[in-house]
């Protein structure tokens, strides 16, 4: 990922920055219009879909509201993108809007990346890797959207690979003879998740 380019994470609040700067996101439907486009993980929502996970009731204006979210997350995103020429990261397709961001762009994309490319590693790296990976949280995923039913799989999802990622970091420090370390984390795991 090149450093103009936006990064979004889902690894907690919804947040959007460039070069280590926050974006404006304006409000909670601009930020809840960019994760339901995270969640979709490229593909295109279509506007009706959007609109009936925006609101329990649309509104009227619903459409042209999600149009405006829509633009106003366009030049945050590309604020250099010159006037009338076609968006490269919120795209407008068929009948709807798909976030074509990169791999590296999305925190939780790369918490998965790096717990599935741990498992191939010897304990030490794969011990590294889960560090790492466990470090991109910074709450529950999605956490302002925890009543939403469009994100509410994939919150699961990755709660349960973010706990299958803590007990595979454990392993590994044991197999690297490095139980000392792994000891507390296996504890707190314990106490928060006594049925595993």
């Amino acid at each position: 990922m090149s450093i103009d380019q936006a990064a979004f994470g889902v690894l907690g609040p919804v947040t959007a920055e460039r070069a280590g700067r926050p974006l404006a996101l304006k409000g909670p439907r601009h930020r809840a219009v960019l994760a339901r486009l995270i969640v979709a993980r490229r593909r295109v929502v279509p506007v009706a879909r959007l609109v009936a996970d925006l609101w329990t009731e649309p509104p009227p204006s619903a459409v042209g509201a999600v149009r405006t979210f829509v633009g106003d997350l366009r030049r945050a995103l590309e604020p250099d993108r010159p006037p009338r020429t076609p968006a490269r990261l919120l795209v407008t397709e068929g009948p709807g809007y798909a976030l074509r961001a990169e791999a590296e762009a999305v925190d939780a994309w790369r918490f998965e990346r790096a717990v599935g490319a741990a498992g191939q590693q010897e304990p030490v790296r794969a011990g590294q890797l889960l560090t790492e990976a466990l470090e991109l949280w910074r709450g529950p995923a999605y956490a302002e959207f925890a009543d939403e039913e469009w994100c509410g799989g994939e919150r699961a999802r990755l709660a349960e690979l973010r706990l299958r990622a803590v007990e595979q970091r454990a392993e590994a420090l044991l197999a690297a003879d490095r139980a000392a370390e792994a000891v507390p984390d296996l504890d707190a795991h314990l106490i928060g998740h006594p049925w595993r």
